[in-house]
């Protein structure tokens, strides 16, 4: 491995504009396509294997020409103070305004008015009234004059007193990050300045982390409309992308410059660099990569396609780092070490010169990294304790853990989404924002009329039920629809059981009466989606860990480093949860965070969080112990290899881990709750897993392991294979090479990660 990328390395030096070339046209054919697709028309969400999914596929077959996919809205009004919207002036302000809709754009499916006898849309206490909007095409679909036909809606009634608020989809826009997102970029770009004391080494990882993001993020645009693929995907490959991206450039700059010290030339440098570090680097990758396709085991699409297209990305940012950054550096010239070592340099080469020594590099250094490690030796049982107990407490809240997903109850309240969804439920009770679909497949039922009168007696006899409407038959005969109020909020364990009490009764009636009863709706699916998620998570975190621990073996030729690797993932991602729970559920600094409106935490939160922490995680895993295992291997103590670990790698572990927290805290102030969310919860787990775990736990653990933390049984040594990811045989070859040519200097070289 290590020999295969230092002959890449030194390609893309020597042939570094060909490099950029093909970079730079792969990135213009991928903005041409982006910019030429069309627009996604459609932002489907299925859940296979669940009820309200077949129950959602029984409705297409059986209802034809019905689009699900339209989009809706409903317009909310509320009457002045001490009046009704009953009231004849009131009332005929509201159907002027039907009639405004219905005549404001050939979109428009059906504008329901409020006060039809057949299906009236007015509280019980006369004051609140709603319009349903639903219309021919997705909210992706709309024309301008569509929306804005729909948010002029009510001018006038407003402008009489009374208050009008728009909820549903049809007013979806893409999400915004806000300044937050350049901000995190801008902090990038200020450590790396302070890491390598050169703006241009600075630079060179945003650049080439840009193109490879650019690259990625067009080429999801421009498939979109043909997979399908939604907003909330593009967003994560893009996080993900940008901090891997910047991070796998960092190590190999930082590498690149430690073989200029060492006194190469440069071409040798940055063969060398992608050689080693550049080894380090696809393995980290591909343990990101094994974690974010690895959720396709969850079998939901949406999910699967945010696996896969985040993993695409990672792909191309590994790709990036062994290619494009070596013919950056061919450009980079001098300038990629700061002005002061360059001097520092140039001194010490002329004074070699006149005394006659061999200049063989600088001599190891003591920093900040070394010293952390001899604290952390010297007190490793206080330090694996305050790390493992301090992180347990933060993970607490995580045994209270509620999940759900996101609806207009989540929106800041601020919005008028939000607006109406509380209008909506003072007016007609917490469940109505939530309402569950009925669907009763009469196909092998003998009585049918008797059995849709016995589900609908049924189940409003249950406590939880606040409205059980009429069932609706289709042309055919063979299926009919109702719908139940809950009298709970959507998201409340109530509603939950009332869902699993109507699926119950179903199979009663299946037995008995031979019809099948199904539950769906927004709720339902949602119950469902985090009951599978559920399900799911075991047998992912049993995947992922289990090929990663099978990976890092072979990579540190160990059986319990491997294991104490895996073991603080889950301590610092549970910790993570435990923040995630305290802030976005719980409330605790929500504020600070921007978390207008505290709820359950979205169903995809934990089973995301495992495995983009979990790739992630092994990044620094890989870049710090594999530094640790080379020295060694090379004939250092145990206690010696850790601080040399920590002397080459701590500082730019540190620097890594602070990027991409900056990355993704920049997410935070996105306006979609989901992206506000991961981008919390993947800051918070990298700084735990990278400061704690990493930088604390691990060398504490392996002070207290010494000798046996790189024990591996030889039969095991023999049997996995060697991919020489610490560069010992690079090494070999190369001063096999050097005495065949006889160049008779020795180099001091560490050739490593």
């Amino acid at each position: 491995m290590a020999t295969f990328l230092y002959s890449i390395g030194r390609f893309a030096f020597r042939r570094r504009r060909l490099v950029a070339l093909v970079w730079v046209a792969l990135l213009a054919i991928a903005g041409v396509g982006a910019a030429t697709a069309s627009t996604a028309t459609s932002n489907s969400f299925s859940i296979p294997g669940t009820e309200a999914q077949r129950a959602f596929d029984l409705l297409e077959e059986r209802y034809p020409g019905q689009s699900a996919d339209g989009a809706s809205a409903r317009v909310v009004f509320k009457a002045p103070e001490g009046e009704k919207i009953t009231a004849p002036e009131n009332a005929a302000e509201v159907s002027g305004i039907v009639k405004e809709l219905q005549d404001g754009s050939d979109q428009i499916a059906s504008v329901a008015d409020p006060f039809d006898k057949k299906a009236p849309a007015v509280s019980q206490d006369g004051t609140t009234a709603y319009i349903s909007v639903t219309y021919d095409v997705s909210s992706f679909e709309l024309t301008e004059e569509t929306r804005d036909s729909l948010k002029n809606a009510g001018n006038d009634a407003r402008e009489g007193g009374m208050t009008v608020e728009i909820g549903g989809d049809a007013l979806m826009v893409m999400p915004e990050t806000g300044i937050t997102e350049v901000i995190g970029v801008v902090v990038a770009g200020i450590v790396l300045v302070i890491t390598f004391g050169s703006l241009v080494a600075a630079g060179l990882p945003l650049i080439t982390a840009l193109i490879g993001v650019g690259i990625g993020v067009s080429a999801i645009t421009a498939l979109a409309s043909v997979m399908d693929l939604g907003s909330t995907t593009a967003t994560l490959a893009m996080m993900i992308g940008l901090a891997v991206g910047i991070d796998y450039a960092l190590f190999i700059v930082s590498r690149y410059r430690a073989e200029l010290a060492e006194g190469r030339e440069r071409e040798e440098a940055a063969g060398r660099a992608v050689g080693t570090a550049g080894s380090a680097v696809v393995f980290a990758g591909l343990t990101v990569v094994i974690a974010l396709a690895g959720l396709t085991v969850v079998n939901i699409p949406i999910l699967t396609k945010m696996g896969l297209a985040a993993a695409g990305t990672v792909v191309l940012a590994v790709l990036v780092a062994i290619t494009l950054i070596p013919a950056f550096l061919g450009f980079a010239g001098e300038r990629i070490v700061s002005r002061k070592d360059r001097k520092a340099r140039k001194a010490a080469a002329e004074q070699a010169a006149a005394t006659g020594e061999v200049l063989v590099g600088d001599a190891p250094r003591d920093n900040g990294g070394t010293r952390w490690s001899r604290f952390v030796q010297r007190r490793p049982v206080m330090v694996l304790l305050a790390g493992v107990i301090g992180l347990g407490v933060i993970a607490i809240p995580a045994a209270s853990l509620e999940m759900g997903l996101p609806d207009d109850g989540a929106q800041p309240t601020s919005t008028s989404p939000r607006k109406a969804y509380d209008l909506l439920s003072d007016g007609f009770g917490p469940g109505f924002n939530g309402p569950l679909v009925g669907v009763v497949d009469l196909k092998n039922s003998d009585d049918q009329d008797a059995v849709l009168k016995r589900i609908t007696g049924e189940i409003q006899k249950n406590d939880h039920v606040a409205i059980v409407t009429p069932p609706a038959p289709n042309d055919a005969g063979d299926t009919a629809t109702f719908q139940v109020i809950p009298k709970d909020r959507p998201n409340s364990t109530e509603t939950e059981t009332l869902v699993h009490d109507i699926r119950d009764l179903g199979d009663t009636l299946k037995s008995e009466d031979g019809a099948e009863v199904y539950v769906t709706g927004a709720t339902a699916m949602n119950i469902d989606f985090s009951e599978k998620m559920n399900d799911a998570l075991l047998p992912y975190l049993a995947l992922v860990v289990g090929l990663a621990f099978l990976l890092l073996m072979v990579v540190f030729r160990s059986i319990l480093v491997p294991l104490k690797a895996a073991l603080g993932f889950l301590l610092s991602v549970v910790a993570a949860l435990g923040a995630v729970v305290a802030v976005f559920q719980w409330g605790w600094l929500g504020g600070l965070f921007g978390v207008e409106q505290p709820g359950p935490i979205m169903s995809v939160m934990p089973i995301l969080m495992v495995g983009v922490v979990f790739g992630l995680a092994m990044d620094y895993e890989v870049f710090l112990v594999t530094r640790m295992r080379e020295a060694y291997v090379h004939g250092e103590s145990p206690s010696e290899a850790i601080t040399t670990g920590f002397r080459h790698g701590a500082r730019v572990v540190t620097a890594a881990a602070v990027i991409m927290i900056a990355v993704f805290a920049g997410f935070i102030g996105s306006t979609e709750q989901m992206i506000k969310m991961i981008g919390f919860g993947l800051a918070i787990a990298v700084f735990f897993d990278a400061f704690v775990v990493r930088m604390a736990i691990v060398p504490a653990v392996l002070a207290l392991l010494g000798k046996r933390a790189w024990w591996l049984p030889r039969w095991l040594d023999r049997a996995l294979p060697d991919f020489d990811v610490e560069g010992d045989k690079l090494r070999k070859k190369l001063d096999g090479d050097a005495a065949e040519g006889g160049s008779g200097k020795e180099e001091r070289e560490t050739v490593s990660v």
